[in-house]
């Protein structure tokens, strides 16, 4: 069988040609909008009505008060031009309102779809990928998608409206003028072609260092103490000031190929109304109609407002492109498909013993360095199994076949003979409480955070997780008890406290499985004994496999593997193996000859 590692990729490319990424946007997340859209299309049209109905309000104003000096006509066209700017006025905040709500609506949407999307990924897809590029696509990329859809909707809707109706306006004041006047812009279609698809390249290289940037900053705030106890700010400041440099240049080109646009249209305005005012004052200077100069004021001012929307639509397919850039990239992890999923007819796991094994089992991450080699191993119902071994021998990946984060490349892993891969993921998951090393607290209370075991848990079964974990005492001396905030992963506690809290809500879990990966890791000798008697507690009746640097906590263990290079090399009780004298007989006489030396060094 050919080595498989479990990974989340897309099951097809994702489609990022301009049709495809907006026949997406339209069908899965504009068209849910459609009654909105309509209420909103209805603004538009009232908006550009009443554009047009303002060109011809000129004709009057030049005509009959102006020119004939008729003051009857005053408060008519006063009373006019106010209705028709009240109108637009309504219209215009009910089409920006509504378009504004579409478009943080999309949003919304997108990020609850991307954030559910991401949360169900397979564990090897985070580890290859950098937190900070996640957190830019979720947040920038949308924001400039957010962007392109409000403003291409109202750049089809209203401007697009607007113009139609002062073209027409322009038509029906002299359609000879009106073909002069446009003469000029078909010139102008190929440029704006070109510059669109520039700002779609510039725009996801821009989005993709914003997330280089992002990935940069999080590392170092998160590795802040490492940065001051190394005095590496210079470095780092160095570094982002790099990063920030190459964000700029791309903004920057992307500011000067955008802003090319602006020459292009004034020149083909300014061309526009050179010839309009040629023409058509020639023609009001030679004609005997009273009523021509009113008639070239309007087209000149429907011209005029014309301008404007034109020179948006003009400007849509840049704007266009650098939302499809950011489109394409969202997409791409949307269309993300988890390899560990429930295979068809899966059915719940029913754990009677909590019998684990490990057959003839190989394993290699992304970058196929082997981690596992034809492991065979068992952990018998209710019974502690330890794994220990030098760093990189393959205890962690035992510990992370089991809750299914990765699936075996060869061989099998069965909890009471159910293979794992033929059980579902949430039944497993279920039967597993795990404590690793890595403690990892939420930006929430205390009581949250051990209550995170099990959702629904009464305050009682909390407060007897922690008194279990040996927690309680020191959770009852801050200021806020239980309700105390943790901070950002915890960072309000100690080490030692972290752990408590952690092994608590593993406790309040009280599943039939434990893997407990140095569980009592970060824990003083004080501590380590009172959370070591509890697990030792906890462990009772439960299958339990536990890994541990520090040989003195797992000599009581039922069945001790010892890993070298992922393989296991022995295994036995304790006895039995300082009996053989092998490796770990080895491990275990540099551990005591290490704790022998630290209290004469102390001393000396």
């Amino acid at each position: 069988m050919s080595p498989r590692v479990a990974t989340t990729s897309p099951q097809s490319p994702t489609d990022t040609s301009t049709k495809a990424l907006v026949r997406r946007l339209v069908r899965d997340y504009v068209g849910a909008h459609r009654q909105k859209i309509a209420i909103a299309l209805v603004c538009m049209v009232l908006v550009a009505l009443t554009t047009g109905a303002f060109t011809q309000l000129i004709k009057p104003i030049i005509n009959d008060i102006f020119v004939a000096k008729r003051e009857e006509m005053l408060l008519p066209i006063a009373l006019a031009a106010l209705a028709v700017f009240l109108i637009k006025g309504i219209a215009t905040y009910g089409q920006s309102v509504l378009m504004s709500l579409i478009g943080h609506k999309i949003v919304a949407e997108l990020q609850a779809q991307l954030y559910a999307r991401l949360i169900g990924c397979d564990l090897a897809f985070f580890n290859r990928t950098a937190p900070g590029t996640l957190v830019s696509r979720f947040i920038n990329d949308i924001s400039v998608l957010r962007n392109t859809v409000s403003t291409t909707l109202v750049a089809i809707g209203k401007d697009s409206l607007t113009a139609l109706v002062l073209v027409g306006v322009m038509f029906y004041e002299d359609w000879i003028l009106a073909i002069i006047a446009f003469l000029a812009f078909p010139t102008a279609i190929l440029p704006m072609v070109k510059i669109g698809r520039r700002m779609r390249k510039i725009s996801g290289a821009t989005q993709s260092q914003v997330g280089t940037l992002s990935t940069l900053l999080d590392e170092s705030f998160q590795g802040i103490r490492s940065v001051k106890a190394y005095g590496m700010e210079a470095y780092e400041t160095a570094r982002a000031r790099s990063t920030i440099d190459e964000v700029f240049e791309l903004n920057y080109k992307g500011a000067r190929v955008r802003g090319a646009l602006h020459p292009i249209m004034e020149g083909l305005g300014g061309i526009a109304i050179v010839a309009v005012i040629l023409y058509g004052g020639h023609q009001v200077i030679t004609s005997n109609d009273p009523n021509a100069a009113g008639s070239f004021f309007a087209f000149i001012f429907a011209l005029l407002l014309a301008y404007e929307p034109i020179k948006r639509l003009a400007r849509l397919n840049s704007s266009l492109q650098e939302g499809l850039a950011a489109a394409a990239r969202v997409f791409e992890l949307l269309d993300l498909k988890p390899e560990i999923t429930n295979r068809p007819g899966a059915a719940p796991l029913a754990v009677e013993g909590g019998a684990i094994a490990f057959q003839d089992v190989s394993f290699s991450y992304d970058d196929k360095t082997p981690a596992l080699h034809q492991v065979d191993l068992s952990v018998p119902a209710g019974k502690t199994v330890a794994l220990v071994g030098p760093s990189g021998a393959g205890k962690s990946t035992i510990m992370n076949l089991l809750p299914r984060f990765y699936d075996v490349d060869d061989g099998r892993v069965t909890i009471d003979g159910q293979d794992l891969r033929e059980v579902t993921l949430a039944s497993l998951r279920d039967k597993i409480a795990l404590v690793s090393q890595e403690v990892l607290l939420f930006d929430d209370t205390i009581r949250a955070n051990i209550a995170y075991g099990r959702s629904g848990a009464s305050e009682p079964d909390i407060v007897a997780a922690a008194q279990a974990a040996g927690a309680d005492d020191f959770i009852r001396q801050l200021p806020a008890g239980y309700d105390t905030a943790v901070g950002p992963r915890g960072v309000k506690l100690s080490g030692g406290q972290r752990q408590r809290v952690a092994i608590a809500r593993a406790m309040l879990k009280n599943a039939p499985i434990l893997l407990l990966d140095e569980a009592t890791s970060s824990l003083d000798s004080e501590s380590e004994r009172q959370v070591q008697a509890a697990l030792t507690q906890l462990m009772v009746g439960r299958t339990s496999l536990v890994i541990a640097h520090r040989l003195s906590t797992v000599v009581h263990a039922d069945v001790i593997y010892v890993l070298e290079a992922g393989r296991i090399v022995e295994s036995g009780g304790h006895g039995e193996l300082l009996a053989r004298g092998g490796p770990y007989a080895k491990l275990y006489a540099l551990q005591f000859a290490d704790s022998q030396r630290e209290p004469a060094e102390a001393a000396s």
